[in-house]
Protein backbone atom coordinates (compact mmCIF):
# COMPACT_ATOMS: atom_id res chain seq x y z
CA UNK A 1 0.00 0.00 0.00
CA UNK A 2 1.28 3.43 -0.91
CA UNK A 3 1.27 6.20 1.68
CA UNK A 4 0.85 9.95 1.33
CA UNK A 5 4.37 11.39 1.67
CA UNK A 6 5.22 13.76 4.48
CA UNK A 7 6.11 17.20 3.23
CA UNK A 8 9.72 18.32 3.83
CA UNK A 9 8.37 21.74 4.86
CA UNK A 10 5.45 23.19 6.84
CA UNK A 11 2.37 24.10 4.78
CA UNK A 12 2.98 27.82 5.36
CA UNK A 13 6.74 27.68 4.74
CA UNK A 14 6.52 28.33 0.99
CA UNK A 15 4.63 31.60 1.40
CA UNK A 16 4.32 34.04 -0.26
CA UNK A 17 5.24 32.03 -3.39
CA UNK A 18 2.73 29.25 -2.60
CA UNK A 19 0.11 29.63 0.10
CA UNK A 20 -0.62 27.20 2.91
CA UNK A 21 -4.12 26.86 1.45
CA UNK A 22 -2.72 25.71 -1.89
CA UNK A 23 -0.38 23.22 -0.20
CA UNK A 24 -3.22 21.86 1.97
CA UNK A 25 -5.40 21.30 -1.10
CA UNK A 26 -2.63 20.13 -3.42
CA UNK A 27 -0.98 17.69 -1.00
CA UNK A 28 -3.80 16.87 1.41
CA UNK A 29 -6.59 16.51 -1.15
CA UNK A 30 -5.27 16.01 -4.70
CA UNK A 31 -2.25 13.84 -3.92
CA UNK A 32 -4.13 11.96 -1.19
CA UNK A 33 -6.83 11.09 -3.72
CA UNK A 34 -4.28 9.66 -6.16
CA UNK A 35 -2.77 7.54 -3.35
CA UNK A 36 -6.18 6.22 -2.33
CA UNK A 37 -7.17 5.53 -5.94
CA UNK A 38 -3.98 3.61 -6.68
CA UNK A 39 -4.27 1.56 -3.50
CA UNK A 40 -7.80 0.58 -4.57
CA UNK A 41 -6.70 -0.32 -8.11
CA UNK A 42 -3.59 -2.41 -7.37
CA UNK A 43 -4.91 -5.48 -5.49
CA UNK A 44 -4.96 -8.45 -7.85
CA UNK A 45 -3.27 -6.53 -10.70
CA UNK A 46 0.08 -7.31 -12.34
CA UNK A 47 1.42 -4.11 -10.75
CA UNK A 48 0.68 -4.95 -7.13
CA UNK A 49 4.31 -5.47 -6.05
CA UNK A 50 6.03 -2.93 -8.30
CA UNK A 51 7.65 0.39 -7.42
CA UNK A 52 6.00 3.58 -8.63
CA UNK A 53 8.69 3.95 -11.30
CA UNK A 54 8.05 0.41 -12.58
CA UNK A 55 4.30 1.00 -12.65
CA UNK A 56 4.68 4.29 -14.52
CA UNK A 57 7.04 2.67 -17.05
CA UNK A 58 4.69 -0.26 -17.75
CA UNK A 59 1.07 0.61 -16.91
CA UNK A 60 -1.68 2.37 -18.79
CA UNK A 61 -5.12 3.71 -18.01
CA UNK A 62 -6.22 4.45 -14.46
CA UNK A 63 -3.29 2.64 -12.84
CA UNK A 64 -0.80 4.67 -14.89
CA UNK A 65 -2.63 7.94 -14.24
CA UNK A 66 -2.75 7.53 -10.47
CA UNK A 67 0.77 6.07 -10.12
CA UNK A 68 2.14 8.78 -12.41
CA UNK A 69 0.50 11.52 -10.40
CA UNK A 70 1.86 10.08 -7.14
CA UNK A 71 5.40 9.81 -8.53
CA UNK A 72 5.20 13.27 -10.10
CA UNK A 73 3.84 14.93 -6.98
CA UNK A 74 6.35 13.18 -4.71
CA UNK A 75 9.21 14.46 -6.87
CA UNK A 76 7.65 17.94 -6.98
CA UNK A 77 7.06 18.33 -3.24
CA UNK A 78 10.40 16.77 -2.22
CA UNK A 79 12.33 19.39 -4.26
CA UNK A 80 10.70 22.42 -2.61
CA UNK A 81 11.96 24.47 0.33
CA UNK A 82 11.34 27.87 1.93
CA UNK A 83 11.81 30.75 -0.53
CA UNK A 84 15.30 32.09 -1.03
CA UNK A 85 16.34 34.85 -3.40
CA UNK A 86 19.26 34.21 -5.69
CA UNK A 87 18.55 30.49 -5.56
CA UNK A 88 21.02 28.81 -7.92
CA UNK A 89 22.00 25.24 -8.82
CA UNK A 90 25.03 23.74 -7.15
CA UNK A 91 27.22 20.68 -7.56
CA UNK A 92 27.31 18.45 -10.60
CA UNK A 93 23.87 19.55 -11.78
CA UNK A 94 25.13 23.15 -11.98
CA UNK A 95 28.09 22.01 -14.08
CA UNK A 96 25.86 19.98 -16.40
CA UNK A 97 23.40 22.86 -16.84
CA UNK A 98 26.19 25.30 -17.69
CA UNK A 99 27.83 22.82 -20.06
CA UNK A 100 24.66 21.88 -21.93
CA UNK A 101 22.68 25.12 -21.88
CA UNK A 102 25.47 27.70 -21.77
CA UNK A 103 24.37 29.21 -18.48
CA UNK A 104 21.76 28.86 -15.76
CA UNK A 105 19.96 31.92 -17.21
CA UNK A 106 19.62 30.22 -20.61
CA UNK A 107 18.44 26.98 -19.00
CA UNK A 108 15.92 28.84 -16.84
CA UNK A 109 14.55 30.63 -19.90
CA UNK A 110 14.10 27.37 -21.85
CA UNK A 111 12.63 25.48 -18.90
CA UNK A 112 10.24 28.33 -18.08
CA UNK A 113 9.10 28.40 -21.71
CA UNK A 114 8.39 24.66 -21.57
CA UNK A 115 6.35 25.05 -18.36
CA UNK A 116 4.41 28.09 -19.52
CA UNK A 117 3.68 26.82 -23.05
CA UNK A 118 2.45 23.33 -22.14
CA UNK A 119 -1.13 23.18 -23.40
CA UNK A 120 -3.59 22.05 -20.75
CA UNK A 121 -2.53 20.16 -17.65
CA UNK A 122 0.79 18.45 -17.10
CA UNK A 123 4.39 18.82 -16.07
CA UNK A 124 7.63 20.43 -17.26
CA UNK A 125 10.67 18.27 -16.50
CA UNK A 126 14.43 18.34 -16.41
CA UNK A 127 15.59 14.76 -16.83
CA UNK A 128 18.82 12.96 -17.63
CA UNK A 129 19.61 10.01 -19.83
CA UNK A 130 21.97 7.14 -19.01
CA UNK A 131 24.94 9.22 -20.21
CA UNK A 132 24.06 12.14 -17.92
CA UNK A 133 22.83 14.35 -20.78
CA UNK A 134 20.06 16.69 -19.67
CA UNK A 135 16.69 16.94 -21.41
CA UNK A 136 13.81 19.39 -20.94
CA UNK A 137 10.51 17.68 -21.62
CA UNK A 138 6.83 18.52 -21.46
CA UNK A 139 4.54 15.76 -20.27
CA UNK A 140 0.75 15.97 -20.43
CA UNK A 141 -1.50 14.86 -17.60
CA UNK A 142 0.30 12.16 -15.53
CA UNK A 143 3.25 11.85 -17.91
CA UNK A 144 6.76 11.37 -16.58
CA UNK A 145 10.16 11.11 -18.35
CA UNK A 146 10.45 7.56 -16.94
CA UNK A 147 8.26 6.46 -19.86
CA UNK A 148 11.05 7.60 -22.21
CA UNK A 149 13.83 5.87 -20.29
CA UNK A 150 14.92 9.12 -18.63
CA UNK A 151 15.58 9.89 -14.97
CA UNK A 152 13.44 12.76 -13.61
CA UNK A 153 15.43 15.44 -11.79
CA UNK A 154 13.30 18.58 -11.49
CA UNK A 155 9.67 19.29 -12.25
CA UNK A 156 7.11 22.06 -12.24
CA UNK A 157 3.49 21.01 -11.86
CA UNK A 158 1.38 23.06 -14.27
CA UNK A 159 -1.98 21.54 -13.45
CA UNK A 160 -4.23 24.43 -12.37
CA UNK A 161 -4.68 22.95 -8.89
CA UNK A 162 -0.98 23.70 -8.28
CA UNK A 163 -1.43 27.45 -8.65
CA UNK A 164 -5.03 28.60 -9.20
CA UNK A 165 -5.78 29.61 -5.59
CA UNK A 166 -2.73 31.90 -5.52
CA UNK A 167 -2.29 32.97 -9.14
CA UNK A 168 -5.65 32.33 -10.83
CA UNK A 169 -4.87 32.02 -14.56
CA UNK A 170 -1.37 33.56 -14.32
CA UNK A 171 0.70 30.44 -14.89
CA UNK A 172 3.83 32.46 -15.82
CA UNK A 173 3.79 34.22 -12.42
CA UNK A 174 3.52 30.85 -10.63
CA UNK A 175 6.37 29.35 -12.69
CA UNK A 176 8.51 32.40 -11.95
CA UNK A 177 7.84 31.99 -8.20
CA UNK A 178 8.86 28.30 -8.22
CA UNK A 179 12.49 29.18 -9.02
CA UNK A 180 12.97 30.67 -5.54
CA UNK A 181 11.63 27.45 -3.92
CA UNK A 182 13.86 24.83 -5.53
CA UNK A 183 16.16 22.82 -3.29
CA UNK A 184 19.11 22.33 -5.63
CA UNK A 185 20.81 19.90 -3.24
CA UNK A 186 17.89 17.49 -3.76
CA UNK A 187 18.04 17.97 -7.52
CA UNK A 188 21.83 17.48 -7.55
CA UNK A 189 21.45 14.27 -5.53
CA UNK A 190 18.93 12.97 -8.06
CA UNK A 191 21.38 13.74 -10.85
CA UNK A 192 24.23 11.89 -9.16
Amino acid sequence: MYQLINLPFKESQLEPAISAETIALHHGKHLATYVNNLNNLLPGSDFENMTLEEIVAKASGAIFNNAGQILNHNLYFEQLQAPSTGNMPEGRIAEAINEQFGSFAEFKEKFTAAAVSLFGSGWAWLASDNDGKLHITQEANAGNPVTKGLKPLLTIDVWEHAYYVDYRNRRPAYVDAIWQLLNWQVIDTRYK
